[in-house]
Order: structure tokens, then sequence, then C-alpha cells
């Protein structure tokens, strides 16, 4: 792996502040589910984006199938959820027995497009609408609150990628009934593996807990009313995250940084457009994404191998959840008129970029030449 440049990779902040508290856990014997360590990364992290309530879970995917339970949703419910993301922000649906319908993105962020999802509430009134915040930017939450507000359907908002990120001054995650984060290995602060459910509603976020604890009842004996799952995360992880906590800030600005290096190094190479920044949102950056004009001699294939050649990662932008081989039986709705949807030719003209926050400036600098190489 040496010299290898990442796509998002971990990285621990330079003081130490992760191996403090995993000492602490250490030091009295904490090494298990629960602890200091996860009540406190709960109570900081809420605090941090200005929420009542968290629940520390093994992940951001069981972070989304709990705030899924959480809303009442049951077998044969319909649930909207954006089609641009990752297989994990539909999962949970199917693990409730429930039915996906999957909406367009709009062209200015690539998130959930208001116009799909109004053409969806014509034809179903879903049991939830799962929103997802792509690669570290807002979704328009005011327009897509406002239409399930309109039929008092629930919003579930996918945040796993867009901690730190500020919608028209208030942290993502937040605007839902029921916000999620990820911590996984690639995200903008990570805890190895990890995830965080939070609400305003105290009394759903404890009920969390309980059926993150195998829904163990309160009784001497081990006794179970309801179905529970071993869903809550470690002291050790905790420890991470709250170390992670204290970095964000610095991480945030780094990623910032990058895109804007690389819009700079991209500015005379017409074919080449960056992922769009809406007015509304102070993103997060998360990851740098470009898109290729239609009708340019490259695709983003081309540009994924050449930099693997040179040990750079890459990525393609996610596939579409209704282009997916196990999701195309279920119904999607088209932000146009035409057969092409946004999601898919994003998916079809775009490439994700090394956004490492240990890369360095020539680093970054290699791959622009790289890229920029394929044009001469």
């Amino acid at each position: 792996m040496k010299g290898k440049i990442f796509l998002s990779s971990p990285h621990m902040s330079d003081e130490g502040y992760e191996m403090q508290y995993i000492k602490e856990a250490f030091d009295t014997n904490w090494i298990a589910p629960l602890g200091k360590n996860v009540d406190m990364f709960e109570s900081e992290l809420a605090e941090l984006v200005g929420i009542k309530s968290a629940a520390a879970l093994y992940s951001g995917t069981a972070a989304i199938h709990l705030a899924v339970k959480a809303v009442g949703v049951k077998k044969g419910d319909i649930v909207f959820c954006s089609s641009l993301t990752f297989s994990a922000s539909a999962n949970p649906i199917i693990y409730e027995g429930a039915i996906p319908v999957f909406i367009d993105s709009e062209p200015g962020s690539w998130n959930m497009s208001p116009v799909a999802l109004r053409k969806a509430f014509d034809k179903f009134i879903p049991k939830a609408v799962i929103v997802v915040n792509l690669y570290g930017q807002s979704a328009d939450m005011d327009e897509i609150l406002s239409i399930c507000n309109n039929y008092n359907v629930p919003v579930i908002e996918d945040a796993a990628e867009s901690l730190g990120t500020v919608y028209k001054g208030k942290q993502s995650g937040t605007f839902g009934k029921f916000g999620i984060y990820s911590f996984n290995g690639n995200k903008i602060i990570t805890t190895s593996g990890g995830g965080m459910l939070v609400s305003n509603d105290e009394e759903k976020i404890k009920k969390v807990r309980f059926w993150a604890t195998q829904s163990r009842d309160v009784a001497r004996h081990y006794q179970h009313s309801e179905l529970g799952y071993n869903y809550r995360m470690s002291n050790i992880v905790a420890g991470i995250g709250r170390g992670q906590l204290k970095v964000l800030n610095d991480r945030i600005n780094k990623k910032k940084l990058i895109f804007e290096i690389y819009k700079v190094g991209f500015e005379d190479i017409k074919d080449i457009e960056m992922m769009p920044i809406c007015e509304h949102n102070k993103p997060n950056y998360w990851l740098s994404c470009i898109t290729l004009k239609e009708n340019n001699k490259l695709k983003p294939l081309d540009i994924m191998e050449a930099l693997e050649k040179e040990n750079i990662e890459s990525r393609p932008i996610w596939k579409p959840m209704h282009l997916q081989p196990y999701f195309g039986k279920h119904e999607f709705f088209n932000h146009n008129i035409n057969n092409l949807s946004i999601s898919e030719d994003i998916f079809n003209r775009g490439v994700c970029l090394p956004s490492d926050t240990k890369m360095t400036y020539d680093q970054q600098q290699k791959v622009i030449d790289i890229i920029k190489g394929l044009w001469n």
C-alpha cells in the first residue's frame, strides 16, 4: 500500500485524541458494548449537531434500519428512497418487508428531486421517505419537507456522507423525524465502523436503544417481549469517535481545499465539470466528484484506469438503485419527462476523485496532471 493515493482513508488526529479515550477504556477494563465512551459520544455528537438525543450503533445501516422500524414501517408498506445512493440506504426497507419506490435526483445537487417526489406522491402515499445527502451536500430539505409534511409522512435523513454539512444554517441530519450518520472507514470522520441515529424524539431514541440491545426487558432473568438486534456500539469504537469529533472541522476544511484545488486545476478543460454546489449548502465536501460533458473523447473509465495504473484510487458515481439487478423491479419516478433519468446520467458521466485528507498538494497535483494529460 506504500505510495498509494486513496479515495478517502481513515485519518486519526495528530494529537492522539482517539488513543486517550481508548486507553481510558482499557485502564478501566470497559472493553464491551456500552460504557462511558458510548454515552459521551452520543451526547457530544448530539450537542455538535444541535439535536436532543442520539443512539450510537454498530453501523449506519443499523441506524437506518431502526429508523425505518421506529416510524412504524411494516410488511407491505411503501417507502420512498433516493435512487442515487449506496444500497445501504434501501436495504433496511427490505429488512422490514416493505416496498421501496425510488426517486430520481435533481441536477443542481444530485440529491432527491422534489419534482420527482411530487410525481411519486401523486400515485402513492408512503409510510416514510428516506432522503440521502450525497457526497457531503444536503438535499433541498425545505422543498422535500414541505411536500412530505403536506401528507403527514415522516422523513428519515440519510446523512451518512454529510456530517458537518450545513443547510440554511442548520446541521444536516437534523431535519427529518430521524437522521443517521455513518463512521465507516471512508467517511469524513471514522470509528472504523459504526453509526449514529439522532432525533428530537427522546422517547423514540430510548426505544431504539432497547431494540439495539436485543430488546432485553427489565427483569432479573433474560426476558424478551419484542424482537431485538445486536446493534449497539462498543466502548472502544465510541472512544475513537469522541477523538474524531475534535478534528471534524479540520477535516471539512481540508476536504474543501481539495475540492477547490481540483476546481482550479481543471478550469481549462472544458469537458470536465465539478459536482455542483448549491447556494443553500455549506457542504463538508466529503468526496470531490466530476462529470464529463457528453460527446467528448473520453469516458469515466478512461480516467479511472489511467489513475489506477499510477496506484491512485478513484471510483464511479453510485449506480442508481433503480438500475441495480436486485432493486430494478421496483418503481422509479423520473425528474425529467424523457427516458434518461438525472441519476443515470450522473452515473454514466461521473467519477469520484481521490479526496483523502492525508493527501499532499503534490499528490493531488499528480492526479490533476494525469487526468489533464488524457486530453493532450
